[in-house]
């Protein structure tokens, strides 16, 4: 990672609106979701086609990073890691075998030891990261070499919460902003970006993907 991993961005970029403690902001449950059902659908057909649910040929371990009561797996894979910050919402996923309370704003280590998880996804929420560089070289290093990353986002998010480049920008930019995030992290492959959903039906769902050298 660069010294400065954010060189480049204008300032500001990764500030936000209410800079206020996260926690105290998620500290009641939303169990609500926040893209619609053809959203959420993408979102598990995404899963499905980069293998790392519970319909893989093998057990997997996915790490899912600010996370809620759903995780959008059409079938959960075998171990299932949610972090996020509310832990009502955590304790309601069905899916989960692990849960984590954590702060990722606060502090970006993510608490797994090293090559622990065969993918990495975040679901509609990176937005909200004040420090995604880090988070991701973190994401890189839990992951086993050859694990996936799918981050996933959509035009929905909470605004003064969200980082106020990402409200600067727009679906593509987004995109582009979060590929050269990957980037400047290290460890991974190339990074995709693709529209995940039918133009202009519904919420969009893009995905960017990228595999952990």
């Amino acid at each position: 990672m660069d010294a400065d991993p954010y060189a480049g961005f204008p300032p500001g970029f990764f500030d936000r609106n209410d800079d206020g403690p996260d926690a105290r902001f998620y500290d009641r449950p939303r169990l609500v979701t926040h893209i619609d059902e053809a959203a959420i659908a993408a979102v598990g057909d995404l899963y499905a086609e980069l293998g790392i649910d519970g319909s893989a040929p093998r057990p997997t371990r996915v790490l899912d990073l600010m996370s809620s009561w759903v995780s959008h797996f059409r079938t959960p894979p075998a171990d299932l890691v949610v972090l996020g910050m509310n832990a009502d919402e955590l304790t309601a996923n069905p899916a989960a075998s692990t849960r984590l309370v954590h702060d990722l704003n606060a502090d970006p280590t993510v608490p797994l030891p090293d090559d622990d998880v065969d993918a990495v996804v975040c679901c509609v929420s990176i937005d909200y990261l004040t420090r995604p560089v880090e988070v991701l070289a973190e994401m890189g290093r839990v992951l086993r070499p050859g694990g996936v990353l799918a981050v996933t986002f959509s035009n929905r998010c909470f605004p003064t919460k969200a980082v106020r480049g990402w409200l600067a920008t727009d679906d593509e930019q987004h995109g582009a902003v979060i590929a050269e995030l990957v980037r400047r992290s290290g460890g991974y492959g190339e990074p995709t970006v693709e529209l995940r959903t039918a133009p202009g039906v519904g919420d969009p769902l893009y995905a960017v993907v990228a595999t952990r050298c």
